[in-house]
Parts: C-alpha cells; sequence; structure tokens
C-alpha cells in the first residue's frame, strides 16, 4: 500500500508570492522531504505546477495509514498551519 500526500497551499498564488516567513517554513518542509525520500518512506515529491495553483505531492511507501497520517501531520508546513493537506491510498505498481 502506499499513500498520496496532498498539500494544500493557502493560496493559488503561494508559489509566486510567499512571503519571507512562509519561504522558511516551506524550506523545512522541502528538508522533511528530502529526509522521507532519502531513507526510503517516500518515492517521490515535489510542486505539481496545476494552472489553477500548484500544489504538493509527495507518495509515501507506507503499509498503514496511521503511519501516513503521523507522516503527513509532521510535516512543518501543516505543523506550523500554513498549509493544509489530503491523504488518499493508492496502489503502486512496481
Amino acid at each position: 500500500m502506499a499513500f498520496l500526500f496532498r498539500l494544500i497551499a493557502p493560496r493559488p498564488s503561494f508559489s509566486q508570492d510567499m512571503s519571507e516567513s512562509e519561504r522558511e517554513v516551506m524550506g523545512r518542509h522541502v528538508a522533511h522531504w528530502r529526509g522521507l525520500l532519502e531513507d526510503g518512506t517516500a518515492v517521490a515529491f515535489g510542486p505539481v505546477l496545476d494552472p489553477a495553483g500548484s500544489w504538493g505531492l509527495g507518495l509515501l511507501d507506507v503499509s498503514l495509514q496511521e503511519q501516513a497520517s503521523e507522516l503527513a501531520g509532521s510535516d512543518p508546513a501543516v505543523l506550523s498551519g500554513l498549509c493544509t493537506y489530503e491523504l488518499l491510498p493508492m496502489q503502486l505498481v512496481r
């Protein structure tokens, strides 16, 4: 099992007009996901350049919803209250 993490920005223009404090939080967010990628917990992560407003995508390779929820909830962008998220189960085809 795997989980798709969708990071929802506070506004559609977020990637173009972040404040310095928002940029700092997003730097910690990227470091968090790089760590998950390096240890094999995440398969991929990055921004989705949706014309309606970009959003973040992370693919978590964990077996339990509780694990995915814990990882998603510990994202600095979520912990700070800057962003919200959706978490959806998926099957990875290997």
